[in-house]
């Protein structure tokens, strides 16, 4: 399988980095929101569910369970899909299949019915449309990729804040039936956001050249493995998913378990995603100050450590005051994971191993995610104390940022210099040698090294954007 993989757009077509690239962008937005905020919305009907088919919490919190695994584990069909069609049309089958899971539920006599069109229909649908969102954003920003990230990414905290009430709002007038159909019809925009993913063309070259030309195309590219930046990505990125979903989904019962009320403990989810919504753009807007994006994976890595030092300093709060503290840096963290991590893949890889890169580094995430929150509920039913679920959470997440950190430090920055054979060596030596007339200045020299032009649209990766 090896070789070049590409997307949609030919090689050699720089980045526009605007333009039709702020549309691209709204699109991915709108995409994302719906992606990591429909599993987390769909929570409100459960309760008219468990009436309905006679079940209990843990039966309805399998649908959720169901669209996030879908997401994440269907990350290299949706690279097969992208390499083989296009971003576009893989986008547009998507938002039918999404809006089409949905719709079809509120038909469903039973719950293993729910599951197989919310969970595997619906989750499908949004993989097929997140996936290639994010490879269509990366092919149109370049230079201001890390801002352009960091706002795709909130989408998630926004349309959270907004499905959760509107969910709640459609159980209350029309029941979970008719909440699940109008959300179908909601879904639909998909496909307009996939409309709005127009291929970038090459422009024809003077003199008769028709300009870059598309590589053959290959369905999964393996190569990827080979990449020890990559790998280290990947890794750390798996420990880091089996602690980050944890503490939001304990957090609400932990206050409640100090005596908090429930509208009071259910206002900490709202304090974490209102900072959630600030903290993505301004980590994006961030990492792309010229100073900062070569060491972008090192503040990546801070902000996995951050993340998990604020869930070990969260183990400790013991009033209401405490859990308050901790969502609001908690969200500060969260948000800066969310803006940075496809950031980094994308800086690691390149453009055009990117689609496949996604595809396998989700479908690692995929265990993880399925593993985390349920080991987390495992050892608060073996020893009834929220404290270690979230000291547990912490540890994990600080794991992966060290995994990230040192990896790349010792790993990937220090890397034994490859020997070149004695006659190339003297090739390379006399290709670049001046010429004797020619006086060369050591400032020129220096300038030319630090100025290498843009290849392809992409950030010229040194050591620390290469992880």
């Amino acid at each position: 399988m090896g070789g070049a993989v590409v997307d949609d757009g030919p090689t050699g077509v720089k980045a526009p980095d605007g333009g039709w690239g702020w549309a691209v962008l709204f699109g991915c937005f709108v995409i994302t929101g719906f992606s990591y905020a429909f599993p987390k919305a769909v929570s409100v009907f459960f309760k008219g569910l468990m009436q309905e088919f006679g079940i209990g919490y843990s039966d309805t919190a399998w649908i959720s369970s169901i669209l996030l695994a879908m997401l994440y584990g269907t990350g290299p069909l949706c690279s097969v899909c992208v390499n083989r069609f296009g971003c576009r049309p893989v986008m547009l089958v998507g938002g039918l299949f999404a809006s089409l899971g949905m719709v079809a539920a509120s038909f469903c006599r039973s719950i293993i019915q729910v599951y197989l069109t919310t969970g595997v229909i619906t989750g499908l649908g949004l993989a097929l449309n997140f996936q290639p969102s994010l490879i269509m954003l990366n092919r149109y920003f370049s230079k201001r990729r890390p801002m352009a990230n960091g706002l795709a990414a909130a989408g998630s905290p926004v349309f959270l804040c907004a499905l959760s009430p509107l969910g709640q709002l459609l159980q209350d007038h029309y029941g979970w039936r008719g909440g699940f159909l109008i959300l179908g019809g909601l879904l639909l925009n998909c496909c307009v956001c996939a409309a709005l993913m127009r291929p970038l063309v090459a422009v024809a070259q003077p003199g008769g050249g028709s300009g870059p030309q598309r590589p053959s195309r290959h369905l999964l590219d393996l190569s990827v493995f080979r990449d020890r930046g990559f790998v280290l990505y990947a890794v750390a990125a798996s420990v880091m998913v089996l602690g980050l979903f944890v503490p939001p989904v304990f957090v609400v019962s932990y206050a409640k378990d100090l005596g908090v009320p429930d509208t009071k403990a259910a206002f900490l989810l709202t304090i974490l995603g209102f900072i959630d919504i600030f903290a993505r753009p301004a980590a994006g807007f961030v990492a792309g100050l010229g100073k900062v994006r070569p060491y972008s994976v090192y503040l990546f890595s801070f902000s996995m450590f951050f993340n998990g030092l604020a869930d070990l300093a969260g183990s400790t709060a013991g009033d209401y005051g405490g859990l308050v503290v901790f969502c609001i840096f908690f969200g500060i963290s969260y948000g800066m994971v969310g803006a940075l991590q496809f950031e980094v893949l994308m800086a690691i890889v390149g453009t055009h191993k990117f689609s496949s890169a996604i595809g396998l580094v989700l479908l690692m995430e995929a265990v993880a995610v399925l593993i985390g929150p349920p080991s987390g509920g495992k050892l608060l039913d073996a020893t009834h104390v929220y404290k270690y679920v979230f000291l547990l959470a912490g540890a994990e997440v600080v794991t992966s940022s060290l995994i990230l950190l040192l990896g790349n430090f010792f790993c990937i920055r220090k890397r034994p210099k490859e020997p070149q054979p004695e006659a190339a060596a003297v090739e390379e030596e006399n290709l670049h040698k001046p010429p004797a007339h020619a006086g060369v200045d050591s400032r020129e020299v220096e300038h030319f090294l630090k100025a290498e032009p843009e290849k392809n649209g992409e950030v010229v990766h040194t050591p620390e954007t290469s992880v």
